[in-house]
């Protein structure tokens, strides 16, 4: 799916930025690390999504010529400085944490290798394409843990914040184990699979249940999926049941029904009571309405005879957790080792890598921030995805992320499965990054000293 690709979806200061390194002279290399500095409160764990779009936003990368003028004509840049971003490209490598893979606070989830301006334009931009999908991901996979054996939809486009957040929050919730969306233009961008029923304004217009679900059968009879609470739950069950006799002599089986208000666990055993003691054991049972990972949980719990559920406002806006504490900042520059030293924002130098170490049954046991040519224990979770501004593999397919996913969640710990806060996992920092730390620390230190 194509997204917006305008060099000017950033902030000011990274143009700004730009106009002043083209004067100063700043063009050596730059490595600049994408990473969370705390989970959020109610998250034991995050997910990595967005990879992909992150690649294709720096692939097509340019300046129109549109953008060139306005900029000229904006106050705020030299007229020479503007003619030199028509040739303005990304030429950089990236090193990144597939798609689907689990990952935790302070650790480099991506990583961009380029001149400094090129490195500078693209930070607003790929935090807002991995930030929103990592986010998305990290709330889905906490519904797929609380119900594994239930079919999950994705119900949110309508309450997203706007069409490109609807669009990528569907992708991002397949990617960890939801079934589909009922989001069309997803499944055509991204092959995922479509879900819907009816509308109560059916029932309202044509004026009782069993006449409207009649008329849907018939208009849509690969896709039966009534929806029972219009007026009376129970009586929308015994519509479907006296329905359903007339629409299995002309070949139309009831797939199955949809509760979207009330007491979702009683009503569905009510129903699940008239289907069955009406023939319509095959008809399952499918809940909706305001619904997250806890509500979820709970029905799961109590045994609710629901196969699946569309959860909608509170994942494709995350309610609960509606941002990461995500930044991208500066590692090294012209091979000197850099980092910020801010109380409570300080960072870690150099080109670094993450080694993942689990325990005899594979599950994850601790992960080692080392620098990248450091030989630590464990499995290194950065590997190249981009040389020279160019993508070394084509599009994964969405089907694999989703596989890797899998196998990301089932290798969780027990305690970080819960949707309750846990004690933090185990992430360490090697001693060859804290002695690069101390070096950087004192090449600034004698950066800073005055001048004669």
């Amino acid at each position: 799916m194509p997204l917006e690709s305008n060099l000017l979806l950033t902030d000011l200061y990274q143009l700004t930025m730009l106009q002043c390194y083209d004067r100063a002279g700043l063009r050596d290399v730059a490595v600049f690390d994408f990473f969370v500095r705390r989970l959020p409160k109610s998250r034991n764990f995050l997910i990595a999504a967005g990879l992909e779009q992150a690649l294709d936003y720096l692939e097509a990368a340019r300046f129109s010529p549109d953008e060139l003028d306005w900029l000229n004509g904006c106050g705020h840049f030299a007229v020479d400085f503007v003619g030199r971003l028509a040739e303005w490209r990304f030429t950089g490598d990236v090193e990144a944490m597939p798609e689907g893979t689990v990952f935790f606070a302070g650790e480099p989830i991506l990583r961009v290798t380029a001149p400094l301006p090129e490195a500078q334009l693209v930070e607003s931009r790929l935090i807002n394409l991995v930030q929103y999908q990592t986010m998305i991901a990290s709330k889905a996979a906490r519904t797929v843990l609380a119900a594994p054996d239930r079919q999950l939809v994705d119900f949110g486009f309508r309450r997203a914040h706007g069409a490109e957040a609807g669009l990528l929050a569907a992708r991002a919730a397949y990617l960890t184990g939801f079934a589909g969306t009922a989001t069309v233009a997803a499944g055509q961008a991204f092959g995922i699979l479509l879900f819907g029923t009816m509308a109560h304004s059916l029932v309202q217009a044509m004026g009782d249940d069993g006449t409207a679900f009649l008329e849907f059968a018939r208009a849509c009879p690969n896709n039966v999926v009534f929806l029972l609470d219009t007026y009376d739950t129970a009586e929308g069950a015994r519509a479907t049941v006296r329905v359903a006799k007339t629409l299995s002599r002309e070949g139309i089986s009831v797939r199955s029904v949809r509760i979207d208000s009330g007491d979702l666990a009683a009503h569905a055993r009510k129903v699940r009571r008239i289907l069955d003691d009406g023939g319509l054991r095959h008809v399952s049972i499918f809940a909706s309405g305001g619904l997250d990972e806890y509500e979820v949980a709970k029905l799961v719990a109590t045994g609710a005879p629901i196969a699946g559920f569309g959860v909608g406002t509170s994942l494709d806006v995350s309610a609960d957790a509606p941002y990461l504490d995500c930044v991208y900042k500066l590692a090294e520059y012209a091979g000197r080792p850099t980092r910020k030293l801010a109380e409570g924002k300080a960072t870690w130098p150099g080109r670094k890598q993450v080694f993942r170490q689990t325990d005899q049954d594979g599950r994850l046991l601790r992960d080692v921030i080392g620098l990248e040519e450091e030989r630590q224990a464990g499995d290194p979770l950065l590997v190249p995805v981009m040389k020279a501004g160019k993508r070394l593999a084509p599009h994964e397919p969405l089907s694999s992320l989703r596989e890797r996913c899998a196998r990301q969640l089932d290798r969780l710990p027990t305690q970080l499965r819960s949707l309750e806060p846990v004690a933090p996992y185990d992430v360490q920092v090697s001693h060859a990054v804290r002695a690069l730390a101390a070096e950087a620390d004192a090449l600034a230190s004698k950066l800073r000293e005055p001048r004669p």
